[in-house]
């Protein structure tokens, strides 16, 4: 068994230095499928720049082992060193289009510096999540979930994992599902993040003991992030990781979603009226993936609702904060 790569001192520090109403923030990524999840990963680190989170760890729901790799040399870029955790026996085994960014070099030295060379050399993720969560003080963690729910819903599968959930986490801000009634012969959208691991999708909406507030699928469809900025913001640098990644996956003049950035924006900044928020519900996973939601006034789960105006303040603080320079470049 791998010895955790995790010292007591490096979370102390951490807790040391965010401020008491700030969350600390755990970033679980299916990093390398879309290119969302490395934006949201530049949007937490400008965040923090900014004083108004800490990010205390991240863990990969992709299994393939360059995903941890380049979470690491993204972390590099602005500056920061977190404890990484890989899944074991996950989904979505491909290298995708922009993961390859890792092996890329520059006059013999590689383009984005990083330590990891594979999600194998890291703990498994939700050990790395136990250890954490263990080490944070009660009610400080945001959990920000943006891929598959393996890893939750693995770490929840002991006793010891739901109640370190409890004690530790104020709330999951999960980017999974859909929350627009059908009517006719509509069908339900089946969502990436839920039907690529159903069974892991169920567990977590049955057994997760803290609110769960789910940014559903027509929320990041709602607004594209600017190509134009994609070309023109991000140059003060030669090499850029997101701006290279972005092209990669999804080249201008595409305006990419913004899927997971949105459940960033909320975990961050809950009461800043971003987002509208529904009343409490219950949400289920059916066996075909469709997230099906029924009001419950004693309800643990709440998704994200848009109006014209928010969406317009949104995509502009997208902007702004994603292509703000790294504090510690």
């Amino acid at each position: 068994m791998k010895k955790l790569l995790i010292t007591c001192a490096v979370v102390c520090s951490v807790l040391c230095a965010v401020a008491a109403d700030a969350p600390l923030i755990i970033f679980d990524t299916d990093m390398g499928n879309d290119i969302d999840d490395l934006m949201a990963l530049a949007l937490i680190h400008t965040l923090e720049a900014r004083g108004h989170c800490r990010l205390i760890a991240v863990t990969s729901t992709k299994d393939n082992p360059l995903s941890i790799p380049f979470c690491d040399a993204a972390n590099t870029f602005y500056g920061k060193r977190v404890p990484l955790g890989a899944v074991r026996n996950g989904v979505t085994k491909d290298e995708g289009k922009y993961l390859g960014l890792v092996r890329e070099m520059d006059d013999g030295k590689p383009r984005y510096p990083h330590t990891v060379k594979s999600g194998e050399d890291v703990p498994d993720a939700v050990s790395v999540l136990r250890q954490v969560l263990a080490e944070s003080p009660d009610g400080s963690v945001v959990i920000v979930q943006v891929g598959f729910s393996t890893n939750l819903a693995r770490l929840l599968d002991t006793q010891e994992g739901v109640d370190l959930v409890k004690a530790k986490v104020r709330m999951l801000s999960v980017m999974a599902g859909y929350f627009k009634k059908v009517s006719g012969d509509e069908k339900p959208h089946r969502e990436y993040n839920v039907v690529e691991d159903i069974p892991s999708a169920k567990k977590l909406v049955e057994k997760c003991p803290v609110p769960i507030v789910f940014s559903g699928y027509e929320i990041g469809q709602a607004m594209g992030y600017p190509s134009e900025s994609i070309l023109r913001d991000y140059d003060y640098v030669p090499h850029h990781i997101v701006k290279e990644g972005y092209i990669r996956y999804s080249p201008p003049p595409h305006d990419r979603p913004t899927w997971d950035l949105t459940s960033v924006l909320y975990a961050v900044f809950p009461d800043r009226n971003y987002f509208g928020v529904s009343e409490p519900h219950r949400v289920t996973v059916t066996d075909e993936g469709v997230t099906a939601f029924t009001p419950d006034a004693n309800g643990p789960h709440r998704f994200l609702t848009l109006t014209r105006e928010q969406i317009i303040r949104i995509t502009e603080a997208f902007v702004q904060l994603c292509s703000q320079p790294p504090a510690k470049k």
